[in-house]
């Protein structure tokens, strides 16, 4: 079991009512964003997390999804590419935080794209999706960083979701919380799925951050379906943000 120790965060930006979006929610109220933005970083607080907020980034307007701009662990720090050339750039900021953590970084280089939304952890293996924003190069140099520091790597096909972490949340204890096209995900078939109903597919973006499970506000079944399991619950609202196609995931990057 992975337990965290900090989080980095970035304050939303008054741009971001302009970030790129296929959600068709409307557009974001921006004062109610920093207000959910604020309740984000005290729970996080509330599961044992030191939180370094970065400075808003005006000249990004999608830069407060901070989670895709690096892969972290505890051997390796890896700077991400963003495979859109809008969010080109996100990664800089956060890579200087990340210099006070670790003695050196990795980094994903042209022709490859990957986004920290498409990779997710079980123990010492890493999933990463090939996505629209993560391509086969940018995994492929993902999967050489991780196995040099002696982690295995396995490449996951997406069909529909933006990210693979859009379907999908290590629960740990080798449990997926999984919608859509992950349940029958033969990569996946060595994990306990807990089942997330189509209805409520945005909450299948939950985060297990040391015991507690912080879940979207709003679903009842699949916050049932995790306290099945005994696991606590801590309830988020990012509405804001899910009209930004932003999960609970996308607003930090834990380690």
């Amino acid at each position: 079991m992975i337990l965290f120790k900090n989080a980095l965060v970035r304050w939303p930006c008054r741009n971001m009512v302009n970030g790129l979006s296929t959600a068709a929610l409307g557009r974001p109220d921006y004062e109610k964003a920093l207000a959910q933005h604020e309740a984000y970083v005290q729970a996080l607080r509330s599961c044992g997390l030191d939180v370094t907020v970065l400075a808003a980034d005006e000249t990004h307007a999608d830069s407060v999804f901070v989670e895709d701009t690096a892969v972290l662990s505890e051997r390796v720090a890896v700077i991400a590419r963003p495979g859109v050339p809008s969010r080109l750039g996100e990664e800089k900021a956060v890579a200087a935080a990340l210099r006070s953590h670790y003695p050196r970084l990795e980094a994903i280089t042209a022709p490859g794209t990957l986004e920290g939304g498409d990779v997710f952890r079980a123990g010492d293996h890493f999933f990463i999706g090939i996505s629209g924003r993560t391509n086969p190069e940018g995994a492929r140099q993902l999967a050489k960083i991780l196995q040099k520091q002696g982690y295995a790597a396995t490449s996951v096909p997406l069909r529909a979701v933006l990210h693979l972490k859009t379907g999908v949340a290590y629960l740990e204890n080798d449990r997926l919380l999984a919608c859509g096209e992950f349940l029958d995900q033969p990569l996946l078939s060595g994990f306990q799925i807990v089942p997330v109903a189509v209805a409520e597919a945005y909450a299948a973006n939950s985060i297990w951050i040391n015991g507690r499970v912080l879940v979207p506000a709003g679903f009842p079944q699949t916050r049932k379906n995790i306290e099945a399991f005994g696991y606590e619950v801590v309830p988020v609202d990012v509405s804001e943000f899910r009209k930004l196609d932003g999960g609970l995931s996308c607003l930090s990057l834990r380690f």
